[in-house]
């Protein structure tokens, strides 16, 4: 699957995408990424290899001018663990930019995309996001993108250790947005 906007493609990994990736992965901007922290070009072949098999909900996201990837979008169908035949109408996306490349307008067109993606063609009822309470820009984001601010959670997980090794919990804001809501 292939998404085109104005500026940016979004499309699965390729291998060849390694260095692109490496650049932003080897310091990962916010705590919820530190677990996708990249060591070395060896380290992000490897994922890149991981991810390529990944054509339906997983993106890079490719600047059309240089094909450079700057950056990723992902958002997977959640089932209802009560109901194993729940169809997985709710998706919670993630994206990532090189922050070489924020604050051009780059993550709104391609969040816009994704989600309508998700709405049109993935069968989305409801999406949602979740953002660090330090995290302005991601917020910023999601209210631009019409989703509303449904909470916010204190202390609510913990991504990294503070220095004497107990857990650095996060508060986290959720946004939201139904497909009835969607305006794009």
């Amino acid at each position: 699957m292939i998404i085109e906007t104005e500026r940016l493609i979004l499309r699965p990994f390729r291998e060849s995408d390694a260095a692109d990736v490496l650049e932003y992965l080897a310091e990962p901007a916010v705590n919820c990424f530190a677990s996708m922290k990249l060591h070395s070009p060896e380290e992000a072949a490897e994922e890149m290899k991981r991810r390529a098999g990944e054509t339906e909900y997983y993106f890079a996201i490719v600047e059309k001018a240089s094909g450079k990837v700057i950056g990723e979008i992902d958002g997977y169908p959640e089932r209802d663990p009560h109901d194993p035949t729940s169809r997985g109408d709710t998706f919670s996306p993630c994206w990532m930019l090189n922050k070489e490349y924020q604050g051009k307008g780059y993550a709104y067109e391609a969040a816009r995309a994704f989600l309508d993606y998700l709405f049109q063609q993935k069968g989305a009822r409801r999406i949602y996001a979740y953002v660090e309470d330090y995290n302005l820009p991601s917020q910023r984001l999601c209210e631009r993108l019409g989703m509303r601010r449904e909470g916010l959670f204190m202390e609510f997980v913990s991504f990294v250790n503070n220095e004497d090794g107990s857990p650095h919990y996060e508060n986290t804001m959720q946004y939201a947005i139904l497909k009835r809501e969607w305006q794009f």
